[in-house]
């Protein structure tokens, strides 16, 4: 149990993580001083309901690949080793009541959060520290922070389609992540892609 630790907590689907997920991790931890940055892949995301998600498995070992040796960031596996959907404030309340937790989303995802399970309780648990993503405005989200970071324009939808046609993506992610995809023949099959995000 960490007492008095401030911890910042990106969560998502990690379809796969990518480098704007990184940077963005990066950045938070150095704007708001946070001790650890926990990366906690949904095991069942359940607003991604209406697409066929990469086993939950998968991504955790993408998300332990790409934060692999890199201080100050960690892979948190509880979402994924829950049973059922995965509520972010199940999540946030997991935590001991005294350390400050700091939830990491991207402006798309903060710009839904209303529409989250038990939403006003994830906004009294902890500060949302929103990631700007091209083409999704900041929105107003009542004591939130929007964290300074470098333009990237990446996401995981991009990364499956090409994946599945077979073009070039390996910047797109860290190298390890790029041979655990083509390992595993991830993302070939029809099917596997996310038009809406």
């Amino acid at each position: 149990m960490l007492v008095g630790v401030r911890t910042g907590i990106m969560g998502g689907t990690f379809d796969p993580i990518h480098v704007a997920h990184l940077h963005g991790a990066e950045c938070a931890r150095h704007q708001l001083a946070l001790d650890r940055v926990l990366v906690v892949p949904a095991g069942d995301p359940w607003q991604k309901a209406d697409r066929l998600v990469a086993p939950a498995e998968d991504r955790l070992a993408m998300c332990r690949i790409a934060v692999d040796g890199v201080d100050g960031l960690e892979v948190d596996g509880r979402e994924v080793n829950r049973d059922g959907p995965s509520y972010t404030i199940d999540t946030l309340t997991s935590f001991p009541a005294d350390e400050e937790l700091y939830l990491i989303v991207g402006a798309d995802a903060a710009a839904g959060l209303d529409t989250w399970h038990r939403s006003e309780e994830i906004l009294h648990r902890a500060t949302v520290a929103v990631v700007p993503r091209s083409g999704s405005p900041i929105g107003d989200i009542p004591g939130s922070v929007v964290v300074e970071m470098g333009p990237l324009d990446v996401s995981g939808t991009e990364i499956r389609q090409r994946a599945r046609e077979g073009r070039p993506f390996r910047y797109l992610v860290t190298s390890g992540v790029h041979q655990y995809i083509a390992s595993h023949n991830l993302y070939a099959e029809d099917g596997q892609d996310d038009m809406v995000g």
